[in-house]
């Protein structure tokens, strides 16, 4: 079997809305000739008790070695202050922005439309081709 990339990505979420950041892990992991490391954090080992200071910190440790940052691109995206962070910082450090349109979804947030290097469907080959596409 040949090589293949380990792609290292940080996945935006929510955590009150983790049912689809859940979802997109499984489209990942069971990608055929896919191969990633999860810089995210899910739900069950959130961050609580920190300060937002300690939580910017936190969240720009683990967006930092990855090679590109996933957004699920639910409405509550436009309302979080914190999705709205990792975007910014995936910018600033010049990291692609992959923007994944939720199931059934007829509108995304602008702000996501405007920080995504590419916008794609919710399903699993259109995810994975995206950051094939993207990531160097």
């Amino acid at each position: 079997m040949p090589y293949l990339h380990n792609y290292r990505l940080f996945v935006s979420h929510a955590w009150r809305y983790s049912e689809g950041y859940n979802r997109a892990v499984r489209f990942l992991n069971d990608a055929n000739n896919f191969v990633w490391t999860n810089y995210s954090v899910p739900v069950d080992k959130k961050f609580e008790g920190m300060s937002d200071e300690q939580l910017r910190l936190q969240l720009a440790h683990q967006i930092r070695p990855t090679q590109c940052v996933v957004v699920l691109a639910g409405m509550y995206a436009h309302h979080s202050n914190w999705i709205h962070f990792e975007m910014e910082y995936a910018k600033l450090l010049k990291k692609p922005i992959l923007g994944i349109v939720p199931w059934g979804q007829e509108r995304t947030p602008q702000l996501v439309q405007n920080y995504a290097t590419k916008m794609v469907a919710w399903n699993a080959a259109s995810i994975v081709a995206g950051i094939r596409e993207i990531t160097p």
